[in-house]
This record gives C-alpha cells, sequence and structure tokens, in this order.
C-alpha cells in the first residue's frame, strides 16, 4: 500500500477526530439525519438513508455490513432506482449505529445487524420509499422555483425535466431549495416495468477500491499514539488465568503493557511483530479445572448413543412408528458432521479509542447494536455514549455476528486496562487465534429411518438430530421453544416433501466449546442428511432421482421451478462421458429456493467436481450479477467444507490452526459454475446463504452414483 496515501489517511483521521467526527472508508460518517432537516449547508436530507448534495453527488446511507456480498451495490440499486438517479451519482456510507434508524426489520426492528440473508429483503421496500419520497420533494422543489404544476414534470437520470423539455434541472441545483419541503407522508412507487437499474446490470460501488487497495477496514486504521494489542488465550475452552510472567515481557522492545483481561492476558506494544514476539515470549499458567476436555470422537461417540434415544419433539405427523415397522422397503443411515470454523479471509481486529466519557470503536461490526451495548458495559458507559465505526469486513460467514461481541469486548477491556497510556488500541486477531480459540459450526449427529411403500412411494420418515444450540445463551433465547432451538432443525423440521408419516426430534448438548451461526445455520447439515436420504430412497425405489423429487414436490412449485430448471440445464438425463456421474440437491433456506446438479469424476481416489449448475428463485434478483456471484461464492464456500472442513478436538483442544491443515478449495479445484435465476415478481429474498446448502449433498449423491456408496459423514471421503 502507498505509504503516502497512508499518511494522507491518518491526517485525515486526526482532522475528523479533533471535529468529533467520525471515519468510515474514507468518507463522512453522518450524525442524526432527521427528515426535512439540512445535514450541512444546500444538502437534501430527506431521510436517514439518503443525502443529495450540490455537487449533484448522491449518498446512500446503508445501515447493513458490507463483507463481500454485495449490499452496497443491492441496497443503493433500489434508491437510485426509484430516485431516478444515474448510477455514476452514486456514493455510499455506512449507517452509524443507532437502532431508532437503522433496525433490521427481519428482526422484529429491536437490533441493527446483518445476517440471515436479511439485507435486501427486509430493506427492499424501505429503501424504495427513500429514493420515491426524495424523487417527489425534487419535483415539487423543481414546480415552486418555476411555478408550474408538479404533473407537468418527471424525474429523469439525476435531473427534473419539463413534460415538453425545454427546462432541466439536476438533482444537485434543487437541493436547497428541496431541503426547505416537507417530506410527503406517502408517495407511489414505480411500477415494475418502469424500473430502469433494478434487475439490470449495476457496477459494483466497492470493486475499485478493493482491488486497488484503497478499502479501508479494521487493520488499515491509523490513529496518532496508536498502540496494538494482542491477547494470549487459554488453550482449552473455559480455562482461567492463574499467572504469567509479565515482568520479563515488560521489558521486550516495543512492549508499553502486559495486563490481564477476563479473556486472557494481552501483551500491548508499539507495533503487531513486537506485540506478537512478546506474546510468544509470555509463560501463561491456566486454571483449566472448569473446562472443556473431552475429545472431538468421544463426543461423537456420546451423541451416537443420544440418538438412539427419543428427543424433544420439532414436527409430528402420522403414525411414524406403525409406518416404520410394516413397511415393503426400510432405510436407516446416520449421518456425523464435524465442527466447522468461519475462516473469513480477514483476521479479526477493531481499533477503539477510549475516554471518560465516550468510546468510539472501528470495526466490520455486522451486529452494530450488540458490539454498541457490549461496548457500553465493558467501558462502563451507556450505549449511546460508544460510536460504532462500521468499516469493511473482509468475510464473515457469520464469524462477526457475534452477540458476545468477543473482539469488540477484548479490545474495549484492553483500552480500559491500559488506560493510563492515554492511547487508542487496535486489537487484532491472528488466523491461528481464530482458528484454534474462536467460535464454529456445531458438530452434528443425524439418525434417519425412512420407508417405501410397495409402489416405490416414501411412507414414514423419522429424524432425529443431536447437536449444541446457537441459540441459548445469547439475546436470542427466547426463540427456542419447547426445548427446541430452531436453528438446529430448520431444513428438518419443515422438509417440503409429501411424506404422510414424519418425526422430526431433537437432543441438544451441553458442551463447552463455543458454537455459532455459520453461513446458512442449520440448513449446513439438514441438507446433507435429508437430500442424500431422499435420494438413496429414489434409488431404493429404482426411480430417477430428479422424478422421485419432482412427484413429492407437487405442492411446491417453487423447489420444483428451480430443480427442473436446473435439471434442465445440467442435461439430466442425457449420457455423461465416461468417469462422470451427477449428482443433484434442491433445498430452500432463508426464503430463496436452490437445486444444483454437480458433476465429478473420481480422481486418485477423491471426488473431483468438474461442473455445478445452480438454478435460484430469491423473487426480484435486484442485482443478477450480485446473485450469480453470491450462489458462486456459496457453492465454493460449501464444496470447501463438504471436501475438507473439519475442526477436530483432542483432550479439548482444537488441532487445526491455519488454511494448511484447515484447507479451503484453491483456484485450480474451482469447477465451471453456471448460475441461472427464475424470473419472478415476488419480493427479493437472501442470496448470502442459500447456495451453501445442496452442494454437499449434490456432490455426495453423484459420489453413490459413482462408487455405490453412500456419504454418511463430512468431509466426504472415498
Amino acid at each position: 500500500m502507498n505509504t503516502s496515501v497512508n499518511l494522507n489517511r491518518r491526517e485525515f483521521l486526526k482532522v475528523t477526530a479533533a471535529a468529533g467526527g467520525g471515519l468510515l472508508i474514507g468518507l463522512y460518517l453522518p450524525g442524526r439525519l432527521e427528515a426535512g432537516t439540512n445535514q450541512a449547508a444546500a444538502e437534501f436530507v430527506p431521510n436517514a438513508f439518503l443525502r443529495i448534495a450540490p455537487d449533484n453527488t448522491v449518498t446512500v446511507i446503508v445501515k447493513h455490513l458490507e463483507m463481500g456480498q454485495g449490499v452496497y451495490t443491492g441496497l443503493p440499486t433500489i434508491v437510485a432506482d426509484e430516485l431516478d438517479a444515474d448510477w455514476s451519482q452514486i456514493r455510499v456510507e455506512s449507517a452509524p449505529a443507532d437502532v431508532t434508524r437503522y433496525a433490521n426489520l427481519s428482526w422484529g426492528g429491536k437490533a441493527q445487524g446483518t445476517g440471515g440473508s436479511s439485507s435486501v429483503a427486509n430493506s427492499w421496500e424501505q429503501m424504495r420509499r427513500a429514493g420515491a419520497t426524495a424523487r417527489a420533494m425534487l419535483i415539487t422543489a423543481a414546480a415552486q422555483s418555476w411555478k408550474v404544476n408538479a404533473r407537468t414534470l418527471r424525474a429523469e437520470n439525476g435531473f427534473v425535466v419539463d413534460i415538453q423539455g425545454k427546462r432541466r434541472a439536476s438533482y444537485g441545483e434543487l437541493a436547497s431549495l428541496a431541503a426547505t419541503l416537507t417530506p410527503p407522508a406517502d408517495v407511489p412507487l414505480k411500477a415494475r416495468k418502469q424500473w430502469k437499474l433494478i434487475g439490470k446490470h449495476a457496477p459494483r460501488t466497492d470493486s475499485v477500491d478493493k482491488s486497488s487497495g484503497k478499502a479501508i477496514y479494521a487493520n488499515d486504521i491509523r490513529l496518532p499514539g496508536m498502540l496494538t494489542a494482542l491477547v494470549a488465550r487459554p488453550p482449552l475452552f473455559g480455562a482461567k488465568v492463574k499467572g504469567f510472567n509479565a515482568e520479563a515481557v515488560k521489558a521486550m522492545p516495543g512492549v508499553k503493557a502486559v495486563v490481564a483481561i477476563p479473556q486472557g492476558v494481552a501483551v500491548v506494544a508499539t507495533d503487531f511483530w513486537s506485540a506478537k514476539l512478546a506474546r510468544d515470549a509470555l509463560r501463561v499458567e491456566w486454571d483449566d479445572s472448569a473446562a472443556e476436555k473431552r475429545s472431538s470422537d468421544e463426543l461423537l461417540a456420546q451423541y451416537l448413543e443420544l440418538a438412539k434415544k427419543p428427543g424433544a419433539v420439532a414436527h409430528r405427523a402420522g403414525d411414524i412408528t406403525k409406518e416404520l415397522s410394516g413397511a415393503a422397503k426400510k432405510l436407516e443411515a446416520t449421518f456425523e458432521f464435524p465442527y466447522l470454523a468461519h475462516a473469513p479471509m480477514e483476521p479479526l481486529a477493531c481499533v477503539v479509542r477510549l475516554g471518560d466519557d465516550a468510546c468510539e470503536v472501528w470495526a466490520g461490526s455486522q451486529m452494530q447494536t450488540f458490539d454498541q451495548a457490549t461496548a457500553a458495559q465493558v467501558a462502563g458507559l451507556k450505549p449511546e455514549q460508544v460510536t460504532i465505526h462500521t468499516l469493511l469486513a473482509g468475510g464473515s460467514f457469520g464469524r462477526h455476528a457475534n452477540p458476545t461481541a468477543d473482539y469488540i469486548a477484548e479490545g474495549v477491556e484492553v483500552a480500559k486496562a491500559t488506560r493510563a497510556l492515554n492511547a487508542p488500541i487496535r486489537l487484532m486477531w491472528t488466523r491461528e487465534d481464530d482458528i484454534h480459540g474462536g467460535y464454529y459450526r456445531p458438530l452434528y449427529v443425524h439418525a434417519i429411518a425412512a420407508s417405501l411403500d410397495q409402489r416405490g412411494r416414501p411412507l414414514a420418515w423419522q429424524h432425529r438430530i443431536v447437536g449444541q444450540s446457537i441459540l441459548a445463551g445469547t439475546p436470542f433465547a427466547g426463540m427456542i421453544k419447547d426445548g427446541i432451538d430452531i436453528t438446529s432443525v430448520e431444513g428438518a423440521s419443515n422438509l417440503p416433501y409429501a411424506i404422510p408419516n414424519m418425526l422430526v426430534d431433537l437432543h441438544t448438548t451441553q458442551v463447552g466449546v463455543p458454537v455459532l451461526w455459520w453461513r446458512s445455520v442449520g440448513s449446513t447439515h439438514t441438507a446433507f442428511s435429508t437430500e442424500v436420504t431422499i435420494n438413496e430412497l429414489a434409488v431404493a425405489a429404482k426411480q430417477d432421482p430428479v422424478a422421485f423429487r419432482r412427484a413429492l414436490l407437487k405442492n411446491h412449485p417453487r423447489h420444483r421451478g428451480v430443480l427442473d430448471l436446473a435439471a434442465r440445464k445440467a442435461g439430466w438425463g442425457k449420457p455423461l462421458p465416461k468417469g462422470r456421474w451427477r449428482g443433484v440437491a434442491v433445498h430452500e433456506s432463508f426464503n430463496t429456493y436452490v437445486a444444483e446438479v454437480a458433476e465429478i469424476s473420481i480422481a486418485d481416489g477423491k471426488p473431483k467436481v468438474e461442473r455445478v449448475v445452480c438454478a435460484v428463485d430469491c423473487g426480484v434478483a435486484v442485482n443478477p450479477d450480485m446473485v450469480r456471484a453470491q450462489m458462486e461464492s456459496g457453492i465454493i464456500f460449501g464444496l470447501s467444507a463438504a471436501l475438507y472442513g473439519e475442526i477436530e478436538l483432542k483432550d479439548g483442544q482444537v488441532v487445526q490452526s491455519n488454511f494448511h491443515d484447515y484447507p479451503i478449495l484453491r483456484i485450480n479445484e474451482t469447477p465451471k459454475i453456471e448460475v441461472h435465476i427464475i424470473p419472478s415478481s415476488a419480493k427479493p429474498t437472501g442470496v448470502g446463504e442459500p447456495g451453501v446448502p445442496p452442494i454437499a449433498p449434490a456432490v455426495a449423491n453423484a459420489v453413490f452414483a459413482a462408487t455405490g456408496k453412500p456419504v454418511r459423514r463430512l468431509p466426504i471421503r472415498i
């Protein structure tokens, strides 16, 4: 990165800090945006999501974290279309942490955050109205200026023009007058046929900065006098600090402090490398009397025993006992799923500046409400005294969406413990820190018993799931009903196939390993067990796997729609070259329907995925390029887990540490991917996660076709 550019940014930080402002990816962080008020002289701020300046730039305030999924493009697309702005006018800023204005509506409006593939879905109408309101006010401003009836005017590519085309004024020219108007209570939204940007190509707003190195992440922030902190965390989950050699480490070059915090021991130094060397030299004595010490093999054995016993009922229909015992054909399968790490490309980091009555945090904040509340609690402040500067995140997959705000809490704890240094603190995690001691997708065991009648139709389905709760102990714990964590059974308790007799039950285990949602959450394991079992039932019934599914999805046209499209585009039923096999899977998650056909070969006893054909129904595709990119991303992410992903515990300690022993899919292993989008007039749904669940079962079903051996455990081994 260019040194002079970094220095300029640091100077800009000093200026904005002295002025009481904030910084976000090199842009001004907006203060309170009340309807009908001026943010600055001559600016037009019609609502909390939009600002139009005299220079004709249109700034869209985005309430969701941009972590690569394209929300900084998707949401501005919606606003710009309703506003009739030219795409070249659009600029993007992140919203401040303020749940009163920027709540995630999919979460009941109680928290600001990004997750559950909800960004476009919950913002769709909100952002349309923001743009439409501004458009109406700009037209009114032009009508007043020209003393004509507003009905004789229209908005067009960043201008208001009269019907005869004789007069025109840019939005920037009208901004001052529009700012004096009262926003209308209700405005008509465009009809679909009037859309100019929605459903079309619009270049990403962040791609230039990301590809040129100008994009700002937490580790890029530099504040005057800033110090860097690394934390030595316990090797076992639940262990506590007993003692450590502080004085010897303090004498090392660059070290400014060595302090105990609730999470471990923090080493604070002038730079990362000094902190890293000092932490390596740190000798901590741990009290592991309350730590989790079981190995993953031991946990798995306990789970397998639990899977033999009835659990809490999540779904029941018909008489499962009768229809299983007297069936013409019966299939029993037990599936094993390991712990998985998130392993985003950007390791965790935050910068904290703590004062007596204020705290500022710079981070890729995915749950601003919880991050703000946690920082406030640790600092002894009120939430409104904490400013969150939401930066870009280099991936997350759920890791930044931690209700305990673990890395934010650590940053504030270190700042509080070193207050005498009067220095901002940059708290950094290495990748080894996160894979060794972060949060994980839980280990699961599934046991399924299913039966067919004499005509080869599914008659009964019993599905038992064993694993930890993600929701327990979080602000979302209220979603656990009658012992059922809905994230553990989603995709199983709502199985779409027409099977008359069903039972889905759950054992929630108590383990000291910290767990968290992982991209596509419960569907990461339920889609696999259900789609592999359905496929095996089709084979047992001597039916084509696609035709078998179609018959069972007669009441689910959107499932059938993506299944048919993926099968057709993949050439399902047509001969394959020698040494190639296909598998299929279909799944709905986050109200989005996805089918995938995987074509594989076998090389050196391992499956090689040659081609993936994906069909997706996500309602209106706001930006088709983003939809395709997210499906491709989800498929690659899911393939990494299907072929490689596994976190192992040895006597309670995580074995893996980095990409050498927790590998992700490489470029040379990536298959040809085709994405086909179902045209739809339904409201947009999420695309960040739904591409993940079908890929592992599709590959497993292709392996079954190739070898005749069913896949019962992930990662896939032949």
